[in-house]
């Protein structure tokens, strides 16, 4: 059974950090690339960044220099770590995973909410 366990979201101020982390099990991490998505409330979901099973990455620009995907293999979980986190971050996160960095993910986990508010 092919399960992504997201963790770590929550309440952060303007400017604070957080990391997210996803837990996946019941397939072969290692062969896949991950994912980390957003939506925000009434907004259409967002790719945020991409890790590949190699471990290159590539962001979405809105994020880009303030988020760090990484993946440990051994341990089957990706991370997002989000600093100088802004209002306009505030979302759910999802991670899944796809068999290439080009397709659509396989896999999707359930979400995890960050809000970011004063």
């Amino acid at each position: 059974q092919v399960q992504l366990v997201e963790s770590g979201g929550g309440l952060v101020q303007p400017g604070g950090s957080l990391t997210l982390s996803c837990a996946a099990s019941g397939f072969t991490f290692s062969g896949y690339a991950m994912k980390w998505y957003r939506q925000a409330p009434g907004k259409e979901r967002e790719l945020v960044g991409i890790i590949s099973f190699i471990g290159s990455t590539s962001y979405a620009d809105s994020v880009k220099g303030r988020f760090t995907i990484s993946r440990d293999n051994a341990k089957n979980t990706v991370y997002l770590r989000m600093n100088s986190l802004k209002p306009e971050d505030t979302a759910v996160y999802y991670c899944s995973a796809s068999t290439s960095v080009s397709k659509s993910p396989d896999y999707w986990g359930q979400g995890t909410q960050v809000t970011v508010s004063s």
